[in-house]
């Protein structure tokens, strides 16, 4: 005579599946933002390759490259270092595709895509898969206040220390006008290269990058950022303080 589940037991069996579900997903999710941090610091440190190969010819020089100012005339614009076109109509940052950027062509294998086949050639290096944008990007247009990606609205999920907190008039690693970079005198402090993250806190506004989620940590810190400092390390999650913190235990503007 053949035995089968009553159904109580599939009741009991169901109820401990449906228990181990709710216990293994939080870690499964966990797990998942891990590995995208963890591959958005691996991205970053292939822009450090690619710096590093720049410095090669460009020694001492960040990647730089001049856009147009809304009042006239134009500035270096560290949002054009690498990447491609983004939407935003400033800065030349809608104009100025991937071949005008000066970075590129020292990180893709391939050609650097013209601006007209932009989007056939993946530009990955550019792309955090953690990137979550801005809910105030400080452009007072509807449309551009906001954003879900700031791959899209920019070109690149990364940016380049050219600017300290205070705002775009102070310098770091570019001088005003665009040139030679200064002495670093930390160079395993200063970082080079980030997510925007980094600037969450400009001029003491919040922008609302919680890129990494939106629980504090232990030290009740909320925003935290990927960087690439100078000396070509790559660091992944490091906490960024809320306000004008320009210097911390684990990284600096300043050269």
């Amino acid at each position: 005579m053949r035995r089968a589940f009553t159904l109580i037991e599939l009741l009991v069996v169901i109820a401990v599946i449906a228990l181990l579900i709710g216990i293994l997903l939080p870690s499964l999710g966990a797990a998942r933002k891990t590995a995208r941090v963890t591959t958005c610091t691996a991205r970053l440190h292939q822009l450090g390759v690619a710096l590093g190969l720049y410095w090669n010819d460009f020694d001492p020089y960040m990647p730089q490259k001049k856009g147009p100012l809304p009042g006239g005339g134009e500035s270096v614009i560290g949002s054009l270092f690498g990447g491609q076109k983004g939407t935003l109509p400033f800065y030349g940052i809608n104009e100025i595709g991937a071949a005008g950027r000066p970075l590129n062509r020292y990180v893709l294998a391939e050609r650097v895509p013209a601006d007209e086949d932009e989007g056939v050639f993946p530009m990955e290096a550019f792309a955090s898969p953690i990137d979550a944008g801005s809910a105030n990007t400080g452009v007072p247009i509807p449309g551009f206040d906001t954003t879900d990606s700031m791959l899209t609205l920019i070109g690149s999920s990364y940016t380049l220390n050219d600017h300290t907190l205070e705002g775009d008039e102070f310098a770091t690693l570019v001088p005003q006008g665009g040139g030679r970079m200064p002495i670093v005198a930390n160079t395993s402090k200063t970082w080079a290269l980030g997510t925007h993250t980094i600037y969450n806190y400009q001029q003491g506004g919040d922008r609302g990058m919680r890129w990494f989620g939106t629980k504090t940590d232990k030290r009740g810190t909320l925003v935290r950022a990927n960087l690439l400092f100078v000396d070509l390390h790559a660091k992944g999650s490091v906490p960024v303080p809320e306000g004008v913190e320009n210097e911390t235990e684990e990284y600096r503007f300043a050269p």
